[in-house]
């Protein structure tokens, strides 16, 4: 072979252009969304939080107070008091995917209303559930909280959370970003909208979420 074509093929097929047997072959055949890299450069850089000082940090206080009270209902399983803290349009969300952007039309693994809501709790604590007769429990922690945005009526703000749950021996874990758009109601505040978007959305479970996360 020539030197001018093995330049030729080098360039071709290993240096610039994907190597044709590569195509027909490896994960990013089976599942080219999997790519290492491809997410991460699709994303935009998260918000940062702006500098806390006077009013910006009693309102990052208060927020964070929020969602440590939020987190304290669930692992008491005070639901109604759950309940409570949304509006009387208020959704919880939990996508499929991160990039899912709307829960009409497509699938989710929660998209409940304050109805719904009190439906499932209707169901868990009702004498005949046997799903909540083991002894079962969970304990959130909640973290990096950033105030993505903030006027007179509303606040949005991202946090992460860690939750760990046992159901008789066994221990599940569960991580990712809660995303709170907040209606202010005097010193406290209202949920509109919760969403949760699961680090491990996606992996197998023994069985169902009975509960919010």
């Amino acid at each position: 072979m020539t030197i001018s074509k093995l330049q030729d093929r080098l360039l071709e097929e290993v240096v610039i252009f994907e190597n044709r047997e590569a195509r027909k072959t490896g994960a990013q055949s089976l599942a080219p969304d999997h790519s290492p890299s491809r997410g991460a450069r699709s994303k935009p850089l998260p918000a940062r939080a702006a500098g806390v000082d006077g009013e910006a940090a009693s309102l990052q206080r208060r927020v964070e107070q929020f969602l440590y009270y939020q987190s304290e209902l669930l692992d008491q399983k005070q639901w109604a008091a759950y309940i409570e803290l949304f509006t009387a349009d208020g959704v919880y969300w939990m996508p499929v995917t991160p990039e899912q952007t709307e829960w009409l039309d497509s699938p989710s693994i929660f998209a409940e209303d304050r109805r719904l809501m009190e439906i499932r709790m209707g169901r868990v604590q009702h004498p005949n559930a046997w799903s909540q007769a083991p002894e079962w429990g969970t304990s959130h922690i909640v973290s990096n909280v950033v105030i993505e945005s903030a006027d007179e009526l509303s606040v949005v703000i991202r946090s992460r959370f860690q939750m760990m749950e046992l159901r008789r021996d066994q221990i599940r874990h569960f991580a990712g970003t809660y995303r709170h758009t907040l209606l202010r109601a005097g010193e406290d505040f209202k949920i509109t909208l919760q969403r949760v978007d699961l680090l491990n959305g996606q992996a197998p479970f023994d069985y169902v979420l009975q509960v919010w996360v």
